[in-house]
């Protein structure tokens, strides 16, 4: 017989322990002391749960145990009358039952409640009629006892008895109903409430339409099952949502946070009513804001995601952006991310004004707050207002001041956003130009890392476009530059320097001092001394242009002289006067060829490179020759470049959203039509199924299946892995059920021999960050009988691991072992396929210090269907456009990236060939991998490399 089809008893891991005989097991119950009465007690539990019979020791523990008022053993007794076999070989109770009945008939009129309770518990677990049938008056007398414990526990009783054999309590409803209307304990009337939820619906809505008024007033615990019960009674029965919905309304204002939970998620499945939505929404947040757990506040905003996916609920929270963007208030990251992303999508027109100004008030509240997060926290306000800005062009003007603000700040990632929003404003707003400009000029000087000071440059030098703001432009470069020309100035500092160091020792060597007597209070003289000391010369600051210059970074230099090119250029097309062109242009030539001779004067940290020198060159030639060509390059070609990746971006973006909304359609060309005429009204009205949906999560982890295809046979026939060969004495497979955070085994086991195989143990270990939670209990198998067997197995970290073991199993001659063959857990259950910006790639890429590289071996011979294989193998998601990777040219690069469920990123890097003129030729090329542990970078390069043998050996 399987264990899955026999009773479910109480568990309880035993360790090794030798196993004793009966006799001796009889002795020590007949004449042992309390203690040793209850170690044996033990021992046979657990000889009972391994598969051990012991019908001679019945008789021995009634005689000698039962009647020991001891509370340990009487919590034993119960375990043991629980598990031990209660019926002969025929099926017919045991004679000796009938004195357990008698002693149990006695616990439940004991005057300690603890023991009544405790029995009352016992008898939900008992399937024998016979048993339960004498009992009967002195359970229904438990539910007159005076204390709360046993009638809570006779309830229960009766509700498991009625479920069971209804016979032996016929008027177990009405009961139960005359109980509840008497009590006055909120754990009674909830065990009550739930018997008559299960057992007479009718009952408990007679019940709780005589209470609905006082329902605020209940406990938590049943206030839960009265919302449970609602929703059970208007999902069959839709006519009845006008009786209770009130009371759900109600139950929005209860106390306790799980009822309001689930009073507004049982809310919006039964009304679609905007009334209805707000109610619920509004809880949700109130929620979030008042819960300090952030566990909570992620699972409370999932819900609101959730909501505004449906179109009706969507316009009614576009209401409530204001309400929701109070949970900014909370100090983690993640909440504030989701926040931000929800406010982002429910935000109109009407309220993007309100919405600008919290944002603006929490940029403020960042300044003076240092904390770990509070650089990404920034970083997330950036991005939000750039949104906010190119969704609702009308308060890009009130945005830009304060973003232009973080230029000077620290993070180096928040101003670089600032930055990419910039660029993108000043090239699709040409009325903001001006404002842009201006603030920016002003921020120039303040701005602290070379990256923002090179994107600035090339801002102003592209859309600068009137004398007066060139000729400041120019001014204020020079000013961040220092002096020019630069090595001049740097020998003259170095000189002063030396010099100042010349006084110094000087000044040490010829220090004065100046002594004064004084009089001490006890008429004494002391000596006073003092010296004077020559100033310590401070160290000049550097302005921050040639800063960077000194430290080596000439990029900057090369990006400058570009930018000065464009602004002469343009001075010269709008000024007619040659002397001031010439002046401007020579100017600017000047401090190119300052740059050049501090890049090749020994003063910096590194010289200045080939490349940079080409640039600076190639500037100073377009000025000096200004052929048509190049001038036309440096005027016109920037910006167009920068206007064609703004489109593509806007069309990528575009496709997503389209792709977004053609996956929330909900109504497909072969559904069938619905009439409201003819329905009974229960398909359309109401939400979804709950308890369905909490099902499907439960069995499927985070993939959206259906309950229909977890429980089909395909779908297991699929996950099942042969554990040894059918020649073995004992046959073993597996069931592989992966969830989200821990792995089920189900092993089916059968003895294939003709010898009852004792102790049978499956004995299992892993490899990699997977943790055997229990250790499977030994069986004990008849001839050719099965059994199955579950184990559990936590997962704590993305790596492939590997179950491997043996079962041990005795026979009457010897003990043997029959080796299994190992369980590979698949990686690819728990990645997920993610996005994030090249800046963020750049990031982890180089803070990620684990890199596999795996060389391309393949059949493919088409870059782009490698590609998809690739994707489709290890889940994860290109980054790199589909416009950059559209054409033949023989190479492909391409970035990717996943997460998995316990947070952690991986990164790949493709680079593939392959030569134009031969067709046939194969893909080559190779694949680096990127992660943060070591166990997520090998165990993704071992996926892509059996990725690729199956796709070989299938060719």
């Amino acid at each position: 017989m399987a264990l899955a089809d026999g009773p479910c008893y109480t568990i309880i891991n035993s360790p090794d322990i030798e196993v004793p005989n009966e006799m001796q097991l009889k002795q020590d119950l007949e004449k042992g002391d309390t203690n040793v009465k209850i170690e044996t007690l033990k021992k046979v539990i657990q000889m009972l749960l391994n598969g051990e019979r012991l019908s001679g020791l019945i008789m021995t523990i009634i005689r000698f145990v039962l009647p020991v008022q001891n509370h340990q053993i009487k919590k034993l007794l119960l375990i043991f009358w629980e598990i031990v076999p209660k019926t002969s070989a025929d099926g017919k109770l045991l004679q000796e039952m009938i004195l357990v009945c008698d002693a149990y008939r006695k616990d439940l009129q004991h005057p300690n409640e603890f023991l009544r309770g405790s029995t009352l518990r016992f008898l939900c677990k008992l399937k024998e009629p016979e048993l339960l049938e004498p009992l009967m008056p002195a359970i229904r007398a438990c539910l007159e006892h005076r204390h709360s414990y046993v009638r809570r526990n006779a309830v229960l009783a009766i509700f498991t008895i009625y479920k069971n054999f209804d016979w032996l309590v016929p008027d177990g409803p009405e009961l139960i109903a005359n109980f509840l209307e008497t009590q006055q304990d909120m754990s009674c009337k909830r065990n009550a409430f739930l018997m008559l939820l299960h057992a007479d619906q009718e009952r408990a809505l007679n019940y709780l339409a005589s209470c609905i008024d006082q329902v605020n007033n209940f406990g938590d615990i049943l206030q839960l099952v009265i919302v449970e019960l609602i929703y059970k009674v208007c999902h069959a029965n839709p006519s009845e949502r006008s009786r209770f919905i009130r009371c759900i309304y109600n139950l929005l204002n209860s106390s306790s946070n799980a009822v309001r939970y689930e009073a507004a998620g049982t809310l919006i499945t039964l009304s679609s009513a905007p009334t209805a939505i707000r109610a619920a929404a509004t809880c949700y947040i109130e929620l979030i804001v008042g819960d300090s757990d952030n566990n909570v506040k992620l699972i409370v905003l999932d819900r609101l995601i959730a909501m505004k996916e449906n179109e009706n609920m969507e316009k009614v929270m576009q209401d409530l952006v204001m309400d929701i963007l109070r949970v900014l208030a909370a100090p983690d990251i993640e909440v504030r991310r989701k926040t931000l992303a929800l406010a982002m999508d429910l935000v109109s027109s009407r309220n993007i004004e309100e919405m600008v100004l919290v944002l603006k008030k929490e940029v403020s509240k960042t300044h003076n707050v240092e904390h770990e997060d509070t650089g990404k926290y920034r970083q997330l306000l950036v991005r939000t207002l750039h949104s906010c800005s190119i969704k609702f062009p009308d308060v890009a003007a009130n945005v830009i001041p304060v973003l232009v603000e973080f230029l000077s700040d620290t993070n180096e990632l928040a101003a670089a956003d600032v930055l990419i929003f910039i660029r993108e404003a000043i090239q699709k707003f040409a009325s903001l130009r001006a404002l842009i400009i201006e603030r920016l000029i002003e921020a120039f000087p303040q701005i602290k890392s070379s990256k923002i000071h090179r994107a600035a440059v090339w801002i102003l030098g592209e859309y600068v476009d009137n004398k007066e703001q060139i000729l400041e432009v120019i001014e204020t470069i020079i000013q961040t530059l220092g002096e020019i020309p630069m090595v001049e100035a740097e020998q003259k500092r170095l000189a002063g320097e030396q010099m100042d160091e010349g006084v110094k020792v000087s000044g040490d060597g010829g220090s004065a001092v100046s002594a004064s007597n004084k009089v001490t209070s006890d008429g004494t003289y002391a000596t006073q001394s003092a010296f004077s000391l020559a100033p310590i010369a401070k160290k000049e600051k550097r302005p921050p242009l040639r800063q960077y210059l000194m430290d080596g970074d000439f990029f900057i230099g090369a990006a400058l002289s570009a930018t000065l090119t464009k602004l002469a250029l343009r001075y010269a097309e709008l000024e007619k006067d040659v002397r001031q062109q010439n002046r401007i242009t020579t100017q600017v030539m000047l401090i190119m060829s300052s740059i050049l001779h501090l890049g090749k004067s020994g003063f910096p940290t590194k010289s200045i490179t080939n490349d940079d020198i080409d640039r600076i060159f190639i500037c100073l030639r377009t000025l000096s020759e200004r052929t048509k060509e190049a001038v036309e390059v440096f005027q016109h070609y920037c910006r167009d470049a920068l206007g064609k990746m703004l489109d593509a971006q806007h069309e990528e973006d575009q496709r997503i959203m389209k792709q977004k909304q053609r996956a929330a359609a909900k109504v497909q060309p072969d559904d069938p039509v619905g009439f409201a005429q003819l329905s009974n009204g229960r398909d359309s009205q109401l939400g979804e199924n709950v308890f369905e949906t909490s099902l499907n999560q439960a069995l499927a982890g985070t993939k959206t299946t259906n309950l229909s295809d977890v429980t089909s046979p395909n779908n297991k026939l699929n996950k099942v892995t042969q554990l040894t060969g059918f020649s073995d004495p004992v046959y073993a497979e597996a069931y592989v059920n992966v969830n989200q955070y821990d792995i089920v085994l189900d092993v089916l086991i059968v003895n294939q021999t003709n010898d009852t195989l004792q102790n049978c143990t499956l004995e299992l270990a892993t490899l990699g960050d997977l943790k055997l939670v229990e250790r499977p209990h030994p069986v004990v198998l008849a001839p050719h009988d099965f059994c199955n067997i579950k184990a559990n197995v936590k997962v704590s970290s993305t790596e492939n691991g590997i179950i491997f073991g043996n079962i041990v199993y005795d026979t009457s001659i010897n003990t043997n072992v029959v080796v299994l063959n190992t369980i590979h857990i698949d990686i690819m259950d728990y990645i997920i396929p993610a996005s994030c910006t090249d800046t963020e790639f750049r990031q982890m890429w180089q803070d990620f210090e684990w890199e596999n590289k795996v060389t391309v071996n393949t059949t493919f011979t088409d870059l782009h269907e490698y590609l998809k294989h690739l994707l489709k193998s290890t889940n994860m998601k290109c980054l790199t456009p589909e416009k950059a990777l559209s054409g033949q040219c023989g190479f492909m690069a391409a970035n990717m990236y996943a997460k998995s469920i316990f947070g952690e990123n991986a990164l790949a890097n493709l680079s593939i060939e392959k030569p134009v003129d031969d067709p046939d030729s194969k893909v080559t090329g190779h694949i680096r991998i990127r992660a943060k542990s070591q166990g997520m970078a090998l165990s993704l390069g071992d996926k892509i490399s059996s990725s690729q043998k199956q796709a070989v050996q299938a060719a």
